[in-house]
């Protein structure tokens, strides 16, 4: 019998974290009977949001009347600044550490309805300015800048105002910590850049690319886990950190990130949710641009639905108590999503 990664079982294996995943193609044929969630809907604007433009916060504060960006302290924080230190650990199985902070919001755009592929480019590089301003800012005290979106009330976002978060702390969270040690060590056994290397690969395959423009590319990797998990890596320059960036490559992450939403938007005829963030170098007192040339920028999405805009993916079971597994092969989600208009949004068809 001949193999075909379409059809047989396999695993692959993820070198950025040092883990595999269980790749189960035939399992599309199954029946579906499990549990579907409500096909998303638009809400209303909530005259009561506390993210719109004027609005009165929880805390007590009250935003201005923004017309772009708009970042302020996020009023439930799970990081502080200024916070007591933990003891010593009395043995090597209970041990603790210091852990300080802080936790921002970064409102997207002033109009509640508003969602990246229906923006402007030149809002999404606004967006992308103010991210980098808080990087640079936020950089310079704390080891890890996390920036993230949650998107959609499948996963978690309470608020459908178009905004993401901002964390940075004076540790290395596991991911990047992990991919960190990965790329160092690629980088010392062979002298270049782990996702460099393996960018070169996929644009001579070319089957998991999704889009490309001058200075970008979205791929559905190798190794991906969700249904239609993407990277989006740079093309030129190998930039290690957001602060990296030239005028063209903000300009070019703008229009891919506006026609990638758009894809996944058209995909199921839905407000996609997701999750989606960026990994860098770390950054902290001491780092100076292009100390990391093991690294490689990347954002990573990260959606949660697999057969249709009311069938999510549910990580369970295997995934929890042994390893990941998906049943759409990358190169079938890569092709599919290749396959969906990125110029017109469903909501703007006539």
């Amino acid at each position: 019998m001949e193999f075909k990664s379409t059809e047989h079982q396999h695993i692959r294996y993820n070198p950025l974290k040092d883990e595999w995943v269980l790749v189960s193609p035939h399992r599309c044929l199954r029946p579906w009977s499990g549990q579907t969630e409500a096909a998303p809907e638009d809400q209303p604007p909530d005259p009561n949001n506390p993210l719109r433009a004027g609005a009165l916060r929880s805390s007590g504060k009250r935003n201005p009347n923004y017309t772009s960006t708009y970042v302020f302290p996020n009023d439930f924080p799970a990081l502080l600044e200024d916070v007591p230190e933990p003891p010593e650990p009395e043995h090597p199985l209970f041990q603790s550490a210091p852990a300080k902070g802080t936790c921002r919001v970064m409102c997207f755009h002033p109009d509640s309805t508003m969602t990246i592929p229906l923006m402007k480019v030149e809002e999404i590089q606004e967006v992308i300015e103010e991210w980098i301003n808080q990087l640079n800012e936020l950089g310079q005290r704390y080891t890890w800048v996390q920036i993230f979106e949650n998107k959609g009330a499948i996963m978690g976002c309470s608020n459908p105002h178009p905004h993401c978060q901002i964390w940075a702390s004076s540790f290395l969270p596991n991911e990047p910590r992990i991919k960190d040690r990965c790329q160092s060590e690629y980088y010392a056994k062979y002298g270049n850049s782990l996702l460099v290397d393996y960018l070169k690969q996929e644009l001579k395959f070319k089957e998991r690319i999704v889009l490309k423009n001058s200075e970008w590319v979205a791929i559905v990797p190798y190794w991906a886990v969700w249904p239609y998990e993407t990277m989006l890596l740079p093309l030129n320059g190998a930039p290690q950190r957001l602060t990296d960036l030239s005028p063209a490559q903000k300009k070019g992450l703008a229009e891919i990130m506006k026609q990638l939403n758009t894809k996944y938007d058209n995909l199921f005829e839905c407000s996609f949710p997701y999750s989606m963030g960026w990994h860098g170098a770390p950054t902290g007192p001491g780092t100076t641009p292009g100390d990391s040339p093991h690294w490689l920028l990347h954002a990573l999405y990260l959606p949660p639905l697999l057969r249709s805009a009311t069938i999510k993916k549910f990580m369970v079971g295997f995934e929890m108590l042994a390893q990941t597994q998906r049943d759409l092969t990358p190169e079938q989600a890569a092709k599919r999503l290749r396959d969906c208009d990125h110029l017109i949004h469903y909501k703007n068809r006539q």
